[in-house]
C-alpha cells in the first residue's frame, strides 16, 4: 500500500473542501469495501483519502407516502433492517439483505456502491429499476442519467452523493443468479411497476454495466405477468463473457431472472 494523507471530516462542507484541495489525487471513502482492497493491491494510488464515515448528515432513512430517501452513508444492513424500507419497497430491503456477506453489509454503503458502479453490483439495478433520483451536494440526477458505463457515473469533480430518493412502486422485485463465492450477480434483474410504467434493470450482464431491458419493459407494460415475457429472447451481443458465464448463458439468465422477479412481485 502506498503512502497517503488520511482525512476524516465531520461535515459535508469540510469533505467537499478537502476533495477540492486534493484534486485528481484525492479519493473519497465510504465503507471502504472496494477502495481498501484496491489500495492493498496497489491498484489505486491516491495522495489523499477522505473518509466520509464521520459525516453524520450522510446517514439515515426517511419515508413518505410516495418516496423513500436513503442517506448515501447508510449501510446495506441498515437498509435491509429498516421497517420503512420493508414496508414501502420490500424488494429494496431484500436486495440489500443479500449483498455480499455480513461484513460487507455492515460496512458497505448505498452511496459507495452506486458511485463505484461495479458492473455486477446489486444497488445500481434498484436505482435504475425504480427510477430513483441521486442527490449530490450540487444537484439532483435522474437514474437514467447517472450510470454512464463501466465504473463510470455522471458525477463531476468535487461532487459528493448525499442521498438517493426511491419512488414507491406499485409492485417490485429483484432476483439474481449469484456467484457462489463473491455473491456478486452473474445476472440480476430488478423489475418494477411504477406510475410511469414498467422498468426492468439488469446488472451483472452488460459489458458497460447496468442497463434497462426495453423489450421486457414493453411486453410487461401490456401484461405484467411472467407469461408475457416467456418468448422474448435476449441477444447476447454486448453482454459479458468470462470464466464464470458466457454471454449466451447470461442472456438466458436475464429471461429466467426477469420471469422470477415478475412472479415474486405478484
Amino acid at each position: 500500500m502506498h503512502d497517503f494523507a488520511y482525512h476524516r471530516p465531520a461535515s459535508l462542507a469540510d469533505a467537499a473542501k478537502l476533495l477540492k484541495q486534493a484534486g485528481d489525487d484525492g479519493k473519497l471513502m465510504a465503507g471502504g469495501q472496494t477502495l481498501i482492497p484496491t489500495l492493498k493491491l496497489r491498484l489505486a494510488q491516491p495522495a489523499a483519502v477522505i473518509d466520509l464515515g464521520g459525516v453524520k448528515d450522510l446517514g439515515g432513512i426517511k419515508a413518505s407516502a410516495g418516496e423513500v430517501t436513503i442517506g448515501a452513508g447508510t449501510t446495506h444492513a441498515a437498509v435491509a433492517a429498516s421497517k420503512d424500507v420493508q414496508g414501502k419497497i420490500k424488494a429494496l430491503a431484500e436486495l440489500a439483505g443479500h449483498i455480499g456477506d455480513r461484513q460487507v453489509r455492515h460496512r458497505g454503503t448505498l452511496g459507495g456502491s452506486i458511485v463505484n458502479n461495479d458492473p455486477a453490483a446489486d444497488y445500481p439495478a434498484a436505482v435504475l429499476g425504480l427510477g430513483a433520483t441521486v442527490v449530490t451536494n450540487q444537484r439532483k440526477i435522474a437514474a437514467d442519467d447517472f450510470f454512464k458505463g463501466l465504473f463510470e457515473t455522471a458525477l463531476k469533480p468535487g461532487e459528493i452523493v448525499t442521498a438517493v430518493s426511491f419512488p414507491v412502486p406499485e409492485k417490485a422485485a429483484y432476483m439474481k443468479f449469484a456467484n457462489p463465492a463473491s455473491r456478486f450477480a452473474l445476472v440480476g434483474v430488478f423489475v418494477a411497476k411504477t406510475k410511469g410504467g414498467v422498468r426492468v434493470a439488469v446488472t451483472g450482464a452488460g459489458e458497460r454495466g447496468v442497463f434497462r431491458a426495453a423489450a421486457l419493459e414493453k411486453a410487461l407494460g401490456g401484461n405484467f405477468s411472467a407469461k408475457a415475457i416467456e418468448g422474448i429472447a435476449i441477444p447476447p451481443k454486448g453482454l459479458n463473457s468470462d470464466i464464470h458465464a458466457s454471454a449466451e448463458y447470461r442472456a438466458h439468465l436475464i429471461g429466467v431472472m426477469a420471469r422470477r422477479a415478475v412472479t415474486a412481485a405478484g
